[in-house]
């Protein structure tokens, strides 16, 4: 029997007095001036949403900024909003914001110091992850593979260790990646931003990160809900990262904005508690030789070291699920010591005339194709012994689209013969020959 192995995580408490907030009071003080003279909220219910602080600490920071006669009270209630009192800036605030925006224009959601995030990253390791075959397989349920391939996945998966997936193009590698992070299945808590030394660094990205749900502080609640979390992170889908032939060493650092004067993480900390893919390795400016250097370090101690503009250098969590995948023999593009850095190496073969046809059937259902076998053993018998048999994943589907293509055009129903087999056949492949110029 198949037990559900993946476990829950543990989420990030809601703060219970500022000082648990971690930043310094100052700090938080002129995130939310900057906040208020950057989008007018006057209330505390709705500042509170966007410092993603509980409505009690939000009204500290309002009283203590009105001690100081950077706030006051406008004077008025709002009947729509419970009868809460506005507050707007003063001149002295206006400064204050004015201000603070120079050193810095972030604002919104309270930063999470980066050492809390290093004990959230631990209670929600994707090396805590520990799947069973059949919850591998069902992340792989669209994919026809070899039979041996979940044996060796498995382990290398569930250790949350690097992967190296290499073979010839066009075999699958790219949605066996996906269908890794499929099997994934739970959710984490990603940080809107992170504070180091005084500095916000932004993590949360829409682009990367699949929002799942967020933790609202109602105010007029009775009762606390038990599901309510630290609402400066968001709830996500455990993250994926894919980068391909455009990856350069420079992603993998800080990004520093001079206007805003914040930074925003690089790809491996988006993904952290994730999976973080590099497509086509060999394709990009840098050699992969060069690029798996950069992850000597992480992969093998879990942490990365990053620069702040002032060259001040810091460690943040490395706690991704590392696959690499290239159509490059191992080694040709990497010396040995980088290899040993890899915890897993996996061949990705083509599949073989059994599992080519179960593909090629499943390709032309979903399409609508209808499958004629005097064009089936016309295929196997006449095109595919002149490539000495090499059957490929993606040949199936080019095969279909290109038929499907030319009965579109002449306005046929769809249906295979031996002709279009051919006509396909010869846009799969360029026939090599000399061309005059």
């Amino acid at each position: 029997m198949n037990i559900q192995t993946v476990p829950s995580v543990l989420a990030p408490p809601q703060p219970r007095s500022l000082a648990e907030v971690g930043i310094s009071i100052i700090m938080m003080r002129d995130i939310l001036l900057k906040t208020m003279f950057r989008t007018n909220l006057d209330l505390v219910t709705s500042l509170g949403r966007a410092l993603c602080l509980p409505s009690t600490l939000t009204q500290e920071l309002v009283d203590m900024a009105r001690g100081q006669k950077l706030l006051q009270a406008t004077g008025t209630l709002h009947a729509t909003s419970g009868n809460e009192m506005g507050y707007q800036l003063t001149d002295g605030g206006k400064a204050r914001a004015l201000d603070a925006l120079a050193q810095s224009e972030y604002y919104g959601a309270m930063p999470i110091p980066l050492e809390a995030y290093k004990e959230q990253v631990k209670r929600q390791s994707v090396r805590n992850i520990k799947l069973s075959r059949t919850e591998l397989l069902k992340g792989m349920g669209h994919l026809i593979l070899p039979e041996d391939l979940i044996d060796n996945l498995g382990p290398a998966v569930t250790s949350g260790r690097s992967i190296l997936m290499y073979g010839p193009p066009g075999n699958g590698k790219s949605s066996i990646s996906n269908g890794i992070r499929d099997a994934l299945g739970d959710k984490i808590y990603v940080p809107r931003a992170l504070e180091y030394a005084g500095q916000v660094i932004t993590v949360y990205d829409p682009i990367v990160h699949s929002a799942a749900e967020e933790s609202v502080d109602d105010p007029n609640a009775i009762r606390r809900s038990s599901a309510r979390f630290d609402n400066r992170y968001v709830y996500c889908e455990r993250p994926t990262v894919i980068t391909g032939g455009e990856l350069s060493l420079e992603m993998l650092d800080l990004t520093y904005n001079p206007t805003a004067r914040t930074y925003q993480a690089p790809l491996q900390l988006k993904s952290t508690g994730g999976i973080f893919i590099v497509d086509d390795l060999g394709r990009q400016a840098e050699p992969p030789q060069k690029l798996v250097n950069r992850w000597i370090v992480p992969l093998e101690e879990s942490r990365d070291i990053l620069a702040l503009q002032s060259g001040e250098k810091f460690t943040v969590p490395f706690d991704t699920l590392v696959i690499f995948s290239t159509n490059f023999h191992p080694n040709e593009i990497f010396d040995g010591a980088a290899l040993r850095r890899i915890f897993f190496k996996i061949k990705i073969d083509g599949p073989n005339q059994e599992n080519f046809l179960k593909i090629f059937a499943m390709v032309a259902r979903k399409r609508k194709m209808p499958l004629d076998e005097t064009a089936m053993i016309h295929l196997l018998k006449v095109k595919y012994p002149t490539i000495d048999n090499n059957f490929a994943n993606y040949q199936p589907v080019f095969l279909i689209d290109q038929m499907i293509a030319i009965c579109e055009f002449e306005n046929m129903p769809y249906h295979m013969t031996p002709a279009l087999i051919d006509k396909a056949w010869g846009n799969m492949f360029v026939r090599d020959e000399s061309i005059l110029r």
